[in-house]
């Protein structure tokens, strides 16, 4: 087996090992709900420095996304609805190829540039909210949480 195929294979089960855990994860948060605020842990870069980390937001989206808000999900952090479309699709492509024995040819194969694009986006991301929030002392945040 080629090293690309791999990481294409541990990339697969890490995927799917992490939906089981998220999926576990909601299924205790329907037995034993908590505040959706309970669930936050302070950003010490935000509290310290009053400017938003690269990955402030991302809990937020996470949450919106499950909530069918996809909007409020990109607004709090556009790499969560990327994740989600990019790594749902290599899931599914490899699953159909995977049980398809090969012989339906659709599995999305890794490329870097998955992972810089994504790098971008954060990047992007960090820039843009801080800009707002800096300079317009517009919190994109707090105006998508008055949404969920």
């Amino acid at each position: 087996m080629r090293q690309r195929e791999k990481e294409e294979t541990a990339l697969f089960y890490i995927g799917w090992s992490l939906i089981a855990i998220g999926c576990t994860m909601g299924l205790m948060y329907q037995i034993f709900p908590l505040p959706f605020s309970k669930l936050l842990l302070p950003c010490l870069v935000n509290s310290t420095f009053g400017i938003y980390c690269p990955g402030c937001g991302g809990t937020r989206a996470v949450w919106a996304l499950f909530h069918g808000k996809l909007a409020a999900s990109f607004v709090c952090h556009p790499l969560v609805i990327y994740t989600a479309a990019v790594g749902g699709w290599f899931l599914v492509s490899q699953s159909i190829e995977r049980i398809s024995r090969h012989r339906i040819k659709i599995g999305m194969k890794y490329r870097d540039i998955y992972i810089w694009a994504a790098l971008g986006i954060v990047i992007v991301n960090f820039f843009i909210k801080n800009l707002l929030l800096i300079i317009w002392n517009i919190d994109l945040l707090e105006a998508a949480n008055l949404s969920l």
